[in-house]
Parts: C-alpha cells; structure tokens; sequence
C-alpha cells in the first residue's frame, strides 16, 4: 500500500517543522563545548564535573529512548515530540537561573529529555508518509538541519556568548523550542497514526528488537563510533584541541565548523546519492563500512599529532555522517509499525556511549592529572583510549556482518 501523503505538500507540512526541531535539538546539545570556559571559570568546575554536567544531557536523552519508541509506536511523533519541546524549554530556563552544579545539571538532564524525540520522531513521520527506499535520504536531509544546529553551536555562537552571556543565550533558546513546540503541532494529524497494539504487545515487541541479532550487529559500533564523535563534539573536542594542539579557543571552535562541514556534507552527498548507488549495487552496509574504518584513520592521525588537524576533524565529521546510515538500514528489516522503537532501541545505544565516553574521558582527564601527567598527554592517552574503543565495535561489526552473511 502506497504511504499516504500530506497536503499540500509534505516536505513543507511535514518535513520542515521536524527539522527545524533537530536543529535546535543540536544546538542545545553542542553549546556547552562553546561555553565550557566560562562554566569553569565562573562555578569553578573540575574537567569530570564539566563532564558530568554535560554529559546529563545524553544520560537522560538515552534512558528515555525506550519509552519513547513505545510512545511514537502508540501515540504518533507529533503530539510527542511538541510536548517534550516544551520541557526542552523549560530545563533552558532553568539551566539560565542554575547557580550549581546540581542545579545545571537536572536543567541539563531536562533539555536532554526534551530534545530526546527530534531525530526519532522525524523518522517516525516519514515512514508514515514516504516510501521506504527514500527514507535514507529523507534521514540524511533532516540530519542536515541537525548539521546546522550545530554549525551554530561553533562561531556563531562563540560570537553571541560575550553579547548576551551563557545565562541570555539560553533563555533564547528557551523561546525557540517553545516555537519549534508550535511548528510540529501544526503537522497534519494524519501523519501520526498510532498503533493498535496493546502496551503488552508493545513491551514484548520491544524485547524481540533488541535481543535480535541486527540490532546487535550494529549497536557497538554505533555506541563507539557515533556515540564517541558526539561525546567530543559536544564537549571535549575543543579543550583537546587547546591543550594537546595548542590552538586558541577561536581555532579550536573554527575546527568544529569544519567538522559541521563535513557532516553536512556527508548527509548532503547520503541524501543526493545513497539511492543511485543501491541501484548500482552499492549497499549502505558497504558505505556504512568503508566510512567507520575511514574515521578510525582520522582518529588515528588526530591521537599521534600527523598530519592537518583540520582535515582530520573534517574527516570525522564525514564519518559521523555515514555513520547515521545505521538507522535506516536497521529501521528497513522491521516491520514499519516497529520504526520507533527499533530507532530509539539503536539510539539508546548510541547515546549510553556517548554519555559514557563523554564522563570518563574527563575522569580519565582528571585522574592522569592527579599523577602529575601534562594537560596536553592526557587528552592524547584519552583520545587513544577511545580509539581503542571505536576500533573493537568496528571489528565487532564486521565479524557480527561475516556470520550474519553465513547464517540461513
């Protein structure tokens, strides 16, 4: 049966409200990378409280990925994903009048949980509305808006920081998910058709997703790769660029930018091309691959100090681009009324990494520096850890690949 469309068109009515929430969904995720100078300095927060305050985000943005695949599977992505904006906006308040530790980071964990259906839910929808061979490009596209959000959250950003004060900026933000809460209320109603099943049923879908060996295959990988590529982005990356490369915070935000680039230009190209070449024989498994083994290169050359510090991170930005192809390669070996929770099942996975990787690699900061250890080799020794991380869910893929292949 053909997906129902939406009138008048479903990329205005349908496609751009949800992106316009990814994009604030990134915006809110990366700009403590930007301001992390002025929360140490002015709380006076050591690297694994940073971490831990940051990290809050993904921590509840990750534990909620469960129910809300149930959730989008009953309810419909719209009416979810517009009322979890609104508890975006209301940890951003919180977050602009939190004076601790404790308190930012139960704003923080507010705006994780907040944010935490944009990217599902979109998915969501346009499995509802498009057919399945373009959901890959259509979840390229909308992780292009995602791109900008975080293209945002580098020089711009750094730009509106001294203007307005982290506290100003995220009462702006607050505004902002309040609208984008409005924009996807306004999507037609016919794209949130809601499951039948009972919650029993649901649950006992549920566990069928994630003891099956597809979401298995790809869950380490994604926890390592994705994950890891989010939990610097989103914190580290600018004070290993400082310290372990000697770049200014300016620099170090312009590399960002160019690792924004290069994500969006990795979803541009999956968006343009992914479906030409599965009809020239090129899988997105194959893609998928070939990428995940290129951002270990890029790690590699970032760890030992060869080569351009911007191609590497331009690179990286590439990889986490093709990396997303996991989604919609698992998401087409379910049946179309489990979309949301075989999404947010991967997804959690994705995101314990990165909560994971995000704290330990400040307490490993700390831990290195306790024993008396330069600023700059701890963030080369954690970073190498890390690969280490990424490489072992790589080769996990593969050999999961190989006996997937050889399996009846």
């Amino acid at each position: 049966m053909a997906a129902p469309r939406a009138s008048p068109n479903p990329w205005l009515r349908v496609f751009l409200p949800f992106a316009a929430g990814y994009f604030l969904s990134y915006l809110l995720r990366n700009a403590n990378a930007v301001i992390a100078p002025e929360l140490t300095r002015q709380l006076g927060l050591s690297s694994s409280d940073l971490g831990l305050l940051t990290s809050a985000y993904l921590l509840a943005f990750g534990a909620f990925q469960l129910p809300l695949g149930i959730l989008l599977d009953r309810y419909g992505p719209r009416r979810v994903e517009a009322g979890l904006l609104l508890v975006a906006a209301a940890g951003s308040v919180f977050f602009a009048l939190g004076a601790s530790l404790p308190q930012l980071a139960l704003a923080r964990a507010a705006i994780g949980l907040g944010v935490s259906a944009c990217l599902m839910a979109s998915f969501k929808a346009f499995s509802a509305w498009f057919p399945a061979e373009r959901l890959p490009s259509l979840n390229s596209a909308v992780m292009i808006a995602g791109g900008l959000g975080a293209l945002a959250a580098t020089t711009p950003l750094s730009i509106a920081v001294p203007l307005l004060g982290w506290r100003g900026v995220f009462a702006v933000l607050a505004v902002l998910a309040v609208v984008a809460a409005g924009g996807i209320l306004s999507t037609p109603e016919g794209a949130t058709a809601a499951s039948g099943e009972t919650l029993r049923e649901q649950l006992a879908a549920l566990r069928g997703i994630v003891r099956s060996r597809t979401f298995w295959r790809y869950a380490p990988q994604l926890a390592t790769s994705v994950g890891g590529f989010m939990a610097l982005q989103g914190l580290w990356a600018v004070p290993w660029l400082m310290h372990a490369h000697g770049h200014a915070r300016d620099a170090a935000a312009f590399h960002l930018l160019l690792t924004t680039l290069g994500m969006m230009s990795g979803f541009l190209a999956i968006a343009f091309l992914i479906v030409p070449m599965q009809r020239r024989g090129v899988t997105p498994d194959a893609v998928l691959a070939v990428g995940t083994a290129a951002g270990l290169v890029a790690m590699l050359g970032l760890v030992a100090g060869v080569g351009s510090t911007h191609l590497w991170w331009f690179v990286l930005g590439l990889v986490f681009a093709v990396g997303n192809l996991a989604y919609a390669i698992v998401a087409r070996r379910f049946p179309a009324a489990l979309t949301g929770r075989a999404s947010t099942a991967l997804n959690l996975g994705a995101f314990v990494g990165a909560f994971a990787i995000q704290w330990g690699y400040g307490a490993l900061l700390d831990g290195l520096a306790a024993r008396g250890g330069s600023q700059a080799g701890a963030h080369r020794i954690a970073a190498g850890t890390l690969l280490v991380l990424q490489a072992a869910g790589f080769a996990w893929y593969v050999i999961a690949g190989q006996r997937e292949a050889r399996s009846p």
